[in-house]
């Protein structure tokens, strides 16, 4: 049975050149119906072909997009505002926010105690700003870093519960902890000059606190005689390394905080500290006594002295009195009675034989011996 070729000919030939005329094509009521493209628009009686991803897009646009949670194909559909005319705000929103970019990113207020240091694409220097308002290029082409020049910034060196042993003049350890205050003094040359600021000033003052160290014995950085003179050292030789590097730092000050003989040895350091408080303790009282001693010879010389100068006037009647006062000061430290002349009944003190102690008879004298 012969069948119709797909190209449309007769089995026999391909082209129909055998002198037969083609087929008519099928009307189109007679075309074949297939099922239709679920991504084409409805309502046609178009035969079935493959989809286009031109008409997929085109199709889907002109619908719109749809709102979630709608109920059909008919809800309401977004669009933007139109400006007068119909045209679109659009480029004017591009417009605004292009300038408030550059209002934002262009001014910069700079705080009294503040410097700002300017840098272009890629972070190479480009000048410093000073307080008050100052304008720049828009970001990113300029970028703009506010410091506090101003403010006294500290670095605690070793820092908390940690051990740092500090050689002496004398050959001894001493755990040494000490605070250091500075503040910037150069902005650009603190942000381009070193890597790392903050540790460069660290490891400069362990180095100029050692030295310093080394130039004072044990006692005097223990008992804290020598701390002032520590100090000041340590600054000096931090400043001038510090100016040497161009670090852009000035340092104002070190205050050493703790001053303790290492954990090992600290017991026996107790035992040394006390044993020293007490000798100073001794000698302070000896010298208080010696003080005592002459204040009391000095004030005797300056009664005998009076003394003389008035025996120098009177002779005689200084003597009498000299001898008065001295068997005055004697006999009153004696149970003894006196007895003038012959005659008289002696008189017996009863309440100082009563005092005196049981078996020591009384001494009764006379001026002439009896």
């Amino acid at each position: 049975m012969a069948g119709k070729s797909p190209w449309g000919g007769k089995p026999g030939g391909s082209d129909g050149k055998d002198g037969e005329q083609p087929e008519e094509a099928p009307a189109a009521e007679d075309a074949p119906r297939g099922p239709r493209n679920p991504w084409l628009p409805g309502g046609g009686e178009e035969p079935r072909r493959s989809a286009n991803i031109e008409d997929i897009f085109k199709h889907r646009g002109a619908e719109g997009p749809r709102r979630r949670g709608g109920g059909g194909g008919d809800g309401p559909r977004f669009r933007l505002p139109e400006g007068p005319g119909g045209r679109s705000w659009f480029p004017l929103a591009i417009a605004g926010i292009a300038g408030i970019w550059l209002f934002v990113t262009s001014i910069h207020q700079v705080a009294p105690r503040e410097q700002g240091i300017v840098t272009w694409v890629g972070g190479k220097y480009s000048h410093t700003l000073s307080s008050g308002i100052n304008f720049t290029l828009p970001w990113p082409i300029q970028v703009v870093e506010i410091e506090n020049v101003s403010q006294i910034r500290s670095e605690s060196i070793p820092g908390t519960n940690e051990e740092k042993l500090i050689l002496t003049g004398d050959q001894n350890l001493v755990d040494l902890s000490y605070l250091i205050r500075w503040n910037i003094k150069d902005l650009q040359q603190f942000k381009f000059q070193l890597a790392d600021p903050e540790e460069t000033i660290r490891e400069v003052a362990e180095a100029a606190m050692r030295a310093s160290v080394a130039e004072q014995d044990l006692d005097s950085v223990l008992s804290g005689a020598g701390r002032a003179t520590i100090e000041e050292r340590v600054r000096t030789r931090m400043q001038s390394i510090l100016d040497a590097y161009r670090a852009g730092v000035a340092v104002q000050g070190i205050e050493i905080e703790k001053t303790d003989p290492p954990a090992e040895v600290v017991e026996a350091f107790k035992d040394v500290s006390a044993a020293q408080q007490d000798a100073e303790t001794a000698v302070n009282s000896a010298r208080a006594y010696a003080q005592r001693v002459l204040a009391r010879a000095q004030g005797d010389a300056a009664a005998f002295d009076k003394i003389y100068e008035e025996y120098r006037l009177a002779p005689q009647v200084t003597r009498q009195r000299l001898y008065y006062e001295t068997m005055e000061s004697v006999l009153s430290k004696t149970n003894k009675t006196i007895i003038e002349a012959d005659g008289v009944v002696p008189y017996l003190p009863l309440p100082e034989v009563q005092r005196r102690p049981s078996g020591t008879p009384p001494i009764v004298s006379s001026p002439e011996g009896q």
